[in-house]
């Protein structure tokens, strides 16, 4: 057995800090949702924070576009020229997606520093780029509502969840020292 530990001993890490900060964060962005009582930034601060960002950036490309409390549930409604054409709920904020890379990044992590720019840029681009798919999600909605399940469903995850995965092979290849194999020396 100790020998099987030994010989996994990485593998072992990896698991194992992946899921202690995963668990972590998670936990801890459950105590926020649990305190945000949503009366001055509804639903959550995150998700409004979002919902209005998307709502700029939507009025930028020339789309008259408002956003406003769900009156019946958790969410922001957006209206695209005066069409609702979706909701932004806590889901949507992208805080999930986030916590996920950060658990990955920090269980391959390297010197620290390294580590700490890999995340604060690999952050900052999830999150521009969720905020650029629940815009061009509005788009597609507005002009293209009976697309809706394949735009939200299939589309736009694949876009969020394949820019994580393709970060995450960049940490892992080209920035991340910890696990590559030492070369072996030519005699």
């Amino acid at each position: 057995m100790k020998a099987l530990i030994s010989k996994y001993k990485l593998v072992i890490k990896f698991i194992l800090t992946f899921l202690l900060v995963y668990a972590v964060l998670s936990f801890s962005y459950k105590l926020y949702l649990d305190y945000s009582d949503g009366s001055k930034y509804y639903p959550d601060y995150f998700t409004n924070l979002v919902a209005k960002q998307s709502t700029t950036l939507l009025n930028a490309v020339g789309y008259e576009t408002l956003v406003e409390p769900h009156p019946d549930e958790a969410s922001m409604m957006v209206y695209v020229n005066r069409k609702y054409v979706a909701r932004v709920i806590e889901g949507c904020n992208g805080i999930s997606v986030l916590i996920l890379f950060i658990s990955f990044v920090i269980a391959f992590n390297d010197k620290y520093k390294r580590t700490a720019l890999f995340l604060l840029g690999g952050s900052v681009l999830i999150y521009s780029v969720n905020l650029i798919r629940i815009v061009l999600l509005s788009i597609g909605l507005f002009h293209y509502p009976w697309r809706r399940d394949v735009l939200h469903t299939v589309i736009f995850p694949l876009a969020i969840y394949g820019l994580v995965f393709v970060l995450w092979m960049v940490w892992v290849n080209h920035f991340s020292k910890q696990y590559k194999p030492k070369p072996t020396p030519s005699v």
